[in-house]
């Protein structure tokens, strides 16, 4: 029996991370970037109105005040988007809307607000100090400035960097394409009435859901029968197209023998046990002219999706860049959990503060170590209980691996 450490270093020490692609910005939200972008022109490019007024000599307003107001004439009028060049003359004023460029000589812009408004002749009711309401040239983004790191992930204020920096593509970490496929001849759609002896094939739409939270592209292919030759087609059929493939119902008994059979001929699978508790029996294979990782998991979903937790998961993030282990965290135990001697037991929990708020406690919810789908569903993490530990008590420290996504 193998444990789960020597299982996944086994799996992560042969995964290979996909090349980057580059793509448009819009499509690079939620990757990775695998290149520093340095902005190639400053933002603003020139010096513009931050708001709707006057733009104005300071000099020439300074002082002002309701009952002591600064006059100047109004000598013409600079729209969002002008290039037609104004200079402005000491003692006048230019109406100027919000991102308008500045007229030559001046330095503030006074609000609307502070002014009476006009359009020939302006009253200024309250000074405005230098560089008042002005977006000065660069002032946001200088040129050479780093606009996103290499390794960053890309959201919404990256991509308007991106986008300030003059860059329309970015070099990123693809997301790994994962398939997902289940296998036996009992399987229904879920939308259908299951008859004596079928189920719904519950197993390939929780994993699917997984591997779309862990950041992949996932593709959820149709159900096949159990046999060697079957199950030997529908996973070549899916490897050129996949990073990942995950076949569910075939984790043990004669259904992983037929699969062992007929996936032979394209790499072999080991399923060798693995020291945990749920999901010992499973098995990985590196299979096809690629050597793409294979996983056969049980239909059991609940166990599936523990299984996809600690080795599946982890491949994921490793092509997207990341870290493949997730932060772990340690929580005090609100009751207590038993493990099969020799096993690594994950159990559902849900992750709490304590009513100060100073402290992280584990409420286990149930000790079936995931078998239990409805248990799985309201837990928020994993209480790991090590493979040399059979009992932990109230009170005791537990690690615990987040569920969800990321």
């Amino acid at each position: 029996m193998r444990t789960v450490e020597e299982q996944l270093t086994r799996i992560l020490d042969v995964a290979v991370r996909p090349a980057p692609v580059r793509v448009a910005i819009a499509d690079a939200q939620g990757l990775r970037s695998a290149e520093e972008v340095v902005a190639a022109r400053p933002l603003p490019v020139f010096d513009q109105a931050a708001i709707d007024g006057y733009a104005v000599r300071s000099v020439d307003v300074a002082g002002a005040t309701e009952a002591d107001p600064a006059t100047v004439p109004v000598v013409g009028e600079i729209t969002a988007g002008s290039r037609q060049p104004l200079r402005l003359q000491p003692g006048q004023a230019v109406r100027v809307a919000a991102g308008a460029p500045l007229p030559t000589l001046a330095d503030a812009v006074a609000p609307v607000g502070w002014t009476d408004g006009g359009t020939a002749r302006l009253t200024v009711r309250r000074s405005v100090p230098s560089a008042g309401f002005v977006r000065r040239v660069g002032e946001d983004v200088q040129s050479g400035d780093v606009a996103v790191r290499e390794g960053e992930v890309v959201g919404s204020a990256q991509v308007a960097m991106l986008a300030a920096a003059g860059r329309d593509k970015l070099l990123v970490h693809p997301r790994p394409r994962v398939s997902v496929i289940s296998v036996g001849d009992e399987l229904v759609e879920v939308s259908r009435s299951a008859s004596a002896g079928q189920v719904a094939d519950v197993c390939s739409h929780a994993l699917t859901a997984a591997a779309r939270e862990a950041g992949a592209e996932t593709n959820r292919a149709r159900t096949v029968g159990g046999t060697a030759d079957e199950i030997r087609g529908a996973v070549e059929d899916l490897l050129p197209a996949s990073e990942v493939v995950v076949v569910c119902g075939v984790g043990g008994g004669a259904a992983a023998a037929e699969a062992r059979s007929g996936l032979s001929e394209l790499g072999g699978i080991d399923d060798t046990r693995i020291a945990m508790h749920p999901g010992s029996a499973q098995g990985y294979g590196r299979l096809g002219q690629d050597a793409v990782p294979v996983f056969l998991v049980p239909s059991h979903p609940a166990t599936a999706l523990v299984l996809f937790e600690v080795f599946v998961r982890p491949l994921i993030r490793l092509a997207l860049g990341q870290e493949p282990r997730r932060r772990a965290w340690t929580a005090r135990l609100t009751s207590p959990v038993s493990s099969p001697a020799g096993r690594r037991s994950y159990v559902p929990a849900r992750l709490l503060r304590s009513d100060d708020g100073g402290e992280l406690l584990a409420q286990p919810l149930g000790n079936s170590g995931g078998h239990l789908l409805a248990v799985l569903a309201e837990a928020n993490a994993l209480a790991v209980v090590p493979d040399d530990v059979t009992e932990l008590t109230v009170g005791e420290q537990v690690g615990l691996v987040p569920r969800g996504r990321g």
